[in-house]
């Protein structure tokens, strides 16, 4: 049997799962001192559940009362969570980390499925496509080290960003052309236009933005 192309599993896809460090960020973390008193969680119940299982038993984070991690987000791949959403195609990030940035960022962004705290990548991809209702081969997942591999080999289609690991790129379907921070947008480009669905998409979120002009003169 002839092996699909990347465009051909491209066509498929109906979820977009992604890694967070070194995908939705170019990996570099940031940490400063934090504000005084006590701060409100913005992290969902199951990543609060996460974060509390002892060391080894699930994913970690920088915690501390007097400093918080901060990590740095491209407006570009923000806007291509933006043109998934218009295709009809659900998004959603599975990390290792545990971070308050990234719950705000998911928040942001509108991600429909966010999961933090997580060791097995696969376990967890199989579990959002089984919530989601579709198949495996129906969703592609975004790496770039070999933690992300797991999740890649079980997904229809399988992108690395363009810095990622060589073993990572090697088992890829396809690689961006840009690196973690900025290549989700390749991504999402590359899925809408084996679609055929990219110009029909922007020029729908291009006129969601702009003024509605006046039938009057």
């Amino acid at each position: 049997m002839a092996k699909l192309s990347a465009q051909a599993r491209a066509r498929k896809i109906k979820l977009l799962l992604f890694d967070v460090d070194g995908v939705l960020t170019d990996g570099k973390l940031f940490i400063f001192p934090a504000p005084a008193g006590p701060q409100p969680s913005v992290l969902d119940q199951r990543t609060q559940a996460q974060s509390a299982q002892p060391a080894g038993q699930g994913g970690f984070g920088f915690e501390s009362q007097s400093l918080i991690e901060a990590k740095g987000f491209h407006a570009h791949d923000g806007t291509s969570i933006s043109l998934a959403r218009l295709a009809g195609i659900k998004t959603g990030l599975i990390t290792k980390r545990i971070s308050e940035t990234v719950a705000l960022r998911a928040r942001d962004l509108k991600l429909e499925y966010v999961r933090q705290g997580i060791d097995d990548k696969r376990a967890a991809f199989e579990d959002v496509v089984k919530e989601a209702g579709i198949k495996p081969q129906e969703a592609a997942f975004v790496g770039d080290d070999v933690i992300d591999l797991p999740a890649m080999r079980a997904a229809g289609l399988a992108i690395a960003v363009s810095n990622a690991r060589a073993e990572v790129k090697r088992e890829a379907h396809y690689v961006t052309p840009l690196g973690g921070g900025e290549g989700l947008r390749d991504a999402v480009e590359f899925i809408l236009k084996a679609q055929g669905k990219w110009k029909n998409i922007l020029e729908a979120y291009i006129g969601e933005r702009s003024p509605k002009r006046s039938s009057q003169p």
